[in-house]
């Protein structure tokens, strides 16, 4: 077997495996492990992820696109030192969508990217999600929070998807040594979302700009703290680099109702799309907010873009898109 990038003498590059590496999150992280010098094998199966979103990347030697499903078993080629697990439909319409194979991303999905990092091994990192607090009772939420779930409810899909993610990774850990990492991503956004996405922001910057009607569920009083891709993409890094097993929340501590939010992009779009108001749909969490502690202490990280910069970075990209 080649030798990895850490058993060179004098070298400081990884060779990472990266799932769900040409969605939104994955092609951000994509692009800063090679902007690092790391070797990145991304794979993708295209059911949330775009080709588009890794196109600039195609001619960086250093970078492979593989076309695979991770719930799938997959045997990489050659080395890795690193296996990071993003794979999943994360957006509310895709999973419901999609439920099945949400579960299989977390279960089966899992499985095989753990049974890759035992086989090389490589270190290993799940992106979980806030949605394991479910919609919590506990505010704001701190990684002791064990959640609110309703495991039976349509959103449990990819809420109980990743809670037994996190299990299994702990299992990995603790019975086969594997050494683990597990960030909890808290709402996030930026460039390369899709404007169908169905999550809060692209939809009121796509509305906005479309001159649509802005729609909010409920009275848009639930809150959520919204982090910049780029900040998440630094903490995801500090985390590999760290020796935490237990999980990271990563997310924006800054708190927002959606109205307001709703209220914030048409202000910085100049939009005049009136409010449209929808009933909140079934277990939709009324609050959301990381308590970013352990972040802070452990990996010396902490957002930096305020919400306007980074509203107004997305909004840029969405009027070239469109």
């Amino acid at each position: 077997m080649a030798k990895s990038a850490q058993e060179i003498p004098g070298s400081h590059s990884f060779r990472v495996l990266l799932t769900g590496g040409a969605g939104f999150i994955g092609s951000h992280l994509c692009e800063a492990l090679l902007a690092r010098g790391h070797t990145v094998l991304c794979v993708d199966n295209f059911i949330t992820g775009q080709e588009a979103n890794v196109s600039d990347l195609k001619s960086n030697p250093a970078f492979q696109l593989i076309r695979h499903d991770i719930s799938l078993p997959f045997k990489p080629e050659g080395a890795l030192d690193y296996v990071l697990h993003l794979a999943s439909p994360a957006s509310p319409p895709d999973y419901l969508k999609n439920p099945i194979h949400t579960l299989k991303a977390g279960s089966l999905g899992t499985l095989h990217a753990l049974g890759i990092a035992k086989a090389f091994k490589a270190k290993f990192l799940l992106a979980s999600t806030s949605e394991v607090y479910g919609d919590p009772q506990v505010h704001p939420q701190p990684e002791t929070y064990w959640g609110h779930v309703n495991c039976v409810g349509p959103r449990s899909v990819y809420d109980e998807a990743k809670r037994f993610a996190e299990t299994l990774t702990m299992a990995y850990h603790r019975q086969e040594g594997i050494d683990t990492r597990i960030v909890r991503i808290f709402n996030t956004y930026g460039p390369r979302m899709r404007g169908n996405d169905g999550r809060a922001i692209p939809n009121f910057i796509t509305q906005a700009l479309s001159k649509e009607a802005i729609t909010l569920y409920g009275n848009g009083s639930q809150t959520r703290s919204f982090c910049y891709i780029t900040d998440l993409v630094d903490g995801i890094q500090r985390l590999m680099e760290s020796d935490l097993h237990d999980p990271v929340n990563l997310g924006n501590p800054h708190e927002i109702s959606l109205l307001e939010l709703a209220k914030t992009i048409l202000r910085l779009t100049q939009s005049q799309s009136p409010l449209t108001f929808k009933p909140l749909p079934i277990d939709d969490p009324k609050v959301r907010c990381p308590d970013i502690t352990r972040a802070r202490q452990h990996l010396g990280w902490s957002p930096a873009v305020g919400l306007d910069e980074g509203l107004s970075r997305a909004i840029e990209w969405f009027r070239k898109a469109l």
